[in-house]
């Protein structure tokens, strides 16, 4: 038999906005998480899903760090791609955004099964950050969109099951420290893309595990599911049983539907247009829940459809398939274990009573478990020519403690410059100061690197990470006290002070905190060296926080002279924009403030799920608040 499949590199040109760098203050605030269950709500749940609602949920980023960045202005951008083909698919890849399967292309008929987003345009919906709308991505770490959703993962050629070839993509998710795979592949003929998915948990203690693929589908789409009830999860933010909703049924709002499906049934969600042609996407059983997501028909819902891929681009839903039943809990993965699945994603065309019958002709469910039988001895086969280059963390995990991942090599020659101070910590037992003047760089803050800095010799470099670490585990008066230790000594106050001031606020004294920020904020424009990259992005996350901070003290001229120092550049951004007209405001300049909004401002980074521009427009608006600035997911009042 001759294969056909092909991998190949392509370079995709769209309009795309720049992401910027990241946020180098490092985010010491626990997660605004908008999923997450009362614990009175929990009596009514099933015992193994109310367990595992309250199993470690995530509650600090770190060591990861927030990615605001990026803007609004889009202009053509080349992004490379991977794509593999046989002669009835092609999907597109961008291994340097999280791996996204960004198109998946039925060659026959020319249809593309999934929401191809015309643009590249980062928000605020992942994690950490940038995200983006579109085809399908896969989830790892907690509840919400993964911190890789913008980032680079390790890509190279494979050999496949049949003999051809798999695309593997592969990288270290260190919010809750896990290797974690996927091997994209098309058997010769075939009409499914295969996605072998692998996470592993090389340490001596269990880790809870969060799996979701989620797969962007137009909006027009019908969502069959083999389930007649789903749980909800909607604008009061409560988890209630409902029976499976109608295609025709409209919310205003956004809502999740994760679908109740009996253990017995074959996993699938089939989502079909009005003619019956569509994609399906199946599993094997490990991948247990199934899910519904839609923005809503109201104007916030079609306001964050336009934010996400530009006027006349048209709407989405997501179907999506996770570990759990619902997207609020985490599963425990046994020390020294690994849990991998296979999933299938295909064209289908079928009345909605047919689809389990179509499926099983296109692709039977015995033929999925013995192609995911028949996949598991090559997950560990060592990759073949390296096509992408992901992070270093890998690589310094894996030196760190030896460990042996076949299939998945972090080698030294990923180590980047990120990575070398705790490289050399490794080697030496010291964190070497910077070479020169400039933001600090991340802090690692699991247990054995936090053991190696609190045995390291105390300058106030390693102080100001040792803090980190600790407050990262809990030991929040341990932490102030290594950042305090840090002060005298230290050549750059300002970081320490930053760390500071967010420890009074978490304890309630706003007025030291405000004290604090000011000072951090006058030593950073001391100390600053140039108008890079670094210093400023830098400078404006500092200065927002500072403003936010005086502000909340009613210390409007100390905010005023913070403003003011801010470079033009920063202050012209869209959420600066914004928090001038609150410093408008509270200077009792309600004309100037509402003049902010007549003339028009973008908050690129405004986070999901945020109500900061409708709360402060009823502060100065005398009617409803203008379309453009309508993001509201929820109901006023709730």
């Amino acid at each position: 038999m001759v294969i056909v499949t092909r991998i190949r590199r392509e370079v995709l040109t769209l309009p795309a906005a720049e992401l910027g760098p990241d946020n180098p203050l490092p985010p010491l605030r626990p997660l605004e998480e908008l999923h997450r269950v009362d614990e009175r709500d929990r009596e009514d749940l099933p015992q193994d899903m109310a367990r595992q609602l309250g199993y470690e949920p995530l509650r600090s980023l770190l060591p990861v760090r927030v990615r605001d960045g990026y803007g609004r202005t889009r202009t053509p951008r080349d992004l490379d791609a991977l794509v593999i083909e046989n002669d009835r698919l092609r999907a597109t890849v961008l291994p340097g955004l999280g791996g996204r399967v960004a198109s998946l292309v039925h060659l026959p008929t020319g249809r593309e099964l999934l929401h191809r987003n015309p643009v590249f345009q980062p928000a605020n919906l992942a994690l950490n950050g940038a995200w983006y709308a579109g085809g399908i991505e896969w989830n790892i770490g907690a509840t919400g969109h993964t911190t890789l959703s913008c980032a680079p993962l390790h890509a190279a050629r494979v050999s496949a099951p049949d003999g051809g070839q798999m695309l593997r993509l592969w990288e270290w998710e260190r919010v809750r420290d896990l290797p974690f795979q996927v091997d994209l592949w098309l058997p010769d003929g075939s009409d499914f893309l295969y996605a072998g998915v692998r996470v592993r948990n090389p340490h001596d203690h269990p880790v809870p595990v969060y799996w979701w693929s989620n797969t962007a589908v137009p909006e027009n789409r019908r969502i069959v599911v083999p389930a007649e009830e789903a749980w909800e999860f909607g604008a009061e933010r409560r988890l209630h049983r409902v029976p499976v909703p109608a295609y025709d049924t409209q919310h205003p709002y956004p809502v999740d539907w994760f679908y109740d499906i009996p253990d017995a049934r074959r996993r699938w969600t089939a989502a079909l247009g009005a003619d019956g042609h569509g994609l399906v996407q199946t599993s094997t059983d490990e991948l247990r829940g199934r899910k519904q997501f839609v923005w809503g028909s109201g104007p916030g819902g079609r306001r964050w459809q336009e934010w996400l891929g530009g006027p006349g681009t048209g709407g989405y839903r997501e179907i999506q398939a996770g570990l759990a039943r619902t997207q609020l809990e985490h599963v425990r993965l046994d020390a020294k274990s690994e849990i991998s699945w296979l999933e299938a994603y295909g064209p289908l065309r079928a009345a909605p009573q047919d689809v389990e019958e179509q499926l099983e002709l296109a692709l039977p469910r015995a033929e999925l478990d013995a192609a995911y039988a028949a996949w598991k001895p090559y997950a560990d086969t060592e990759p073949g020519e390296l096509l992408a280059t992901g992070s270093g963390w890998g690589a310094l995990e894996v030196l760190r403690a030896d460990w042996k991942l076949p299939g998945t090599p972090f080698a030294e020659p990923a180590l980047t410059e990120e990575q070398a101070p705790w490289r050399e910590l490794l080697r030496t037992g010291t964190l070497p100061e910077p070479r020169r003047v400039r933001p600090p760089g991340p802090t690692l803050v699991a247990p054995h690197w936090r053991d190696m800095l609190e045995t390291a010799p105390a300058t106030p470099h390693t102080e100001y990470h040792l803090g980190i670490a600790q407050w990262h585990a809990g030991d929040r008066a341990q932490a102030v006290r290594s950042w305090e230790r840090a002060l005298p000594l230290a050549p750059s106050l300002w970081p320490l002070l930053r760390c500071l001031a967010v420890a009074d606020q978490e304890y309630g004294d706003h007025e030291r905190a405000a004290e604090r920020y000011a000072d951090a904020f006058d030593d950073l424009c001391r100390e600053r060296r140039d108008d890079g990259e670094a210093w400023t992005a830098a400078c404006a996350a500092l200065g927002r926080e500072a403003v936010e901070a005086l502000l909340r003290v009613r210390r409007v001229a100390d905010a005023r002279a913070v403003w003011e120092a801010l470079l033009p550049a920063t202050r012209e951004r869209g959420r600066f924009r914004l928090l001038e007209a609150e410093l408008l405001l509270a200077e009792g300049r309600r004309t100037a403030a509402r003049a902010v909004f007549d003339t028009g401002f973008e908050v690129a980074d405004l986070r999901e799920g945020s109500e900061a521009i409708g709360r402060l427009w009823a502060l100065l608006g005398d009617g409803p608040l203008p379309a453009r600035y309508d993001f509201r997911m929820r109901p006023q009042g709730l």
